[in-house]
């Protein structure tokens, strides 16, 4: 069974709602044999890294980057051997209060530094979450889960 290691930094209801929306989308009961693994960002290993074959990663926009849980994250990638990530797909949610751009260009720049692929361009939320936003995270996590789903 492929797994979906989703990543996050929810530090407010805001995120949260994201998360909770990204995942109602990665166990969508039309995608099958995918495990979706969740993991706060502070406290997910490389070894966890490693036994995933797609990520979902989710950051508050702080101060102009990706939140330092997530930064802490990638850091910690830099040390396995380099290719092993090589090509597997990510997806991306980013909320700020008023602004992405710094957040989801330093994200995309770790994880093409990682060798990830990204499977669509990011959600980027500014503002209160809308039902739009909602939307858009469940496809996200549906789109990343069903990247993984065996072609049989």
């Amino acid at each position: 069974m492929a797994v979906l290691l989703v990543v996050h930094h929810s530090p407010s209801p805001t995120l949260a709602e994201l998360l909770e929306a990204a995942l109602a989308g990665a166990r969508d009961p039309d995608i099958t044999g995918v495990e979706v693994r969740v993991r706060p960002a502070l406290v997910c290993s490389p070894a966890e890294a490693l036994e995933a074959d797609g990520y979902l990663l989710g950051t508050p926009a702080n101060i102009g980057y990706m939140s330092g849980a997530l930064k802490h994250w990638f850091d910690q990638l830099l040390y396995l051997r380099s290719g092993d990530l090589l090509r597997r797909p990510y997806g991306l949610y980013v909320h700020g209060g008023s602004d992405t751009t710094g957040a989801v260009r330093s994200v995309e720049g770790a994880a093409s530094a990682m060798g990830l692929r990204r499977v669509r361009p990011p959600v980027e939320v500014t503002g209160p979450v809308t039902k739009a936003a909602r939307e858009a995270c469940a496809d996200l996590g549906a789109l990343v889960a069903a990247e993984l789903m065996d072609d049989d």
